[in-house]
């Protein structure tokens, strides 16, 4: 089992730093008043090429699309993974909270990865407070989308949100 991974997104030097450290090119980043978008390049990626994702303070949520390659489409619209994200001057990070939710548009939201965190609650590597905020997070934004057809755009539309992304 793994700690939660932390991601860094530094808007002013335009790079995405993993939990390994790694250091990557960012090709765009975009800062609204309710989240930050994020577009880069995947290299080094068997199964996809490109990234584009959303950090939605309010919402506990990153909202990415992955561009798939040839061989390896998942049948999702939309990836959900349930962080903890702060702002420190030009520079986000969120604490990934292992729950996801993988959405297919106007079919169905699928909740995953529950056992891993239980398994990090039980080794301690979270507290059962961050872990029971993941679940009402999680929860929360499944029903939300339930109750707007399984469409992301219809539920944050009705926050007053418009997600813009390169592809879509």
């Amino acid at each position: 089992m793994h700690p939660p991974k932390v991601e860094r997104f530094d808007v002013t030097a335009k790079i995405n730093v993993d939990n390994k450290g790694i250091v990557r090119a960012v090709d765009e980043y975009r800062v609204e008043p309710f989240g930050l978008y994020m577009a880069r390049p995947t290299p080094g990626r068997k199964n996809f090429s490109y990234l584009e994702s959303w950090l939605l303070p309010e919402f506990g949520l990153r909202i990415s699309d992955f561009h798939f390659t040839p061989g390896h489409e998942r049948d999702q619209d939309f990836y959900l993974d349930v962080v903890q994200i702060g702002v420190d001057g030009g520079t986000w990070t969120t604490r990934d909270l292992y729950l996801d939710l993988v959405l297919r548009t106007g079919k169905a939201v699928t909740l995953m990865d529950t056992e891993e965190l239980m398994a990090a609650t039980t080794q301690g590597l979270i507290s059962e407070q961050d872990a029971a905020w993941a679940v009402r997070t999680a929860t929360a934004a499944a029903t939300a989308l339930a109750a707007h057809g399984y469409d992301l755009r219809r539920w944050l539309a009705t926050r007053h949100i418009t997600l813009t992304w390169r592809r879509r």
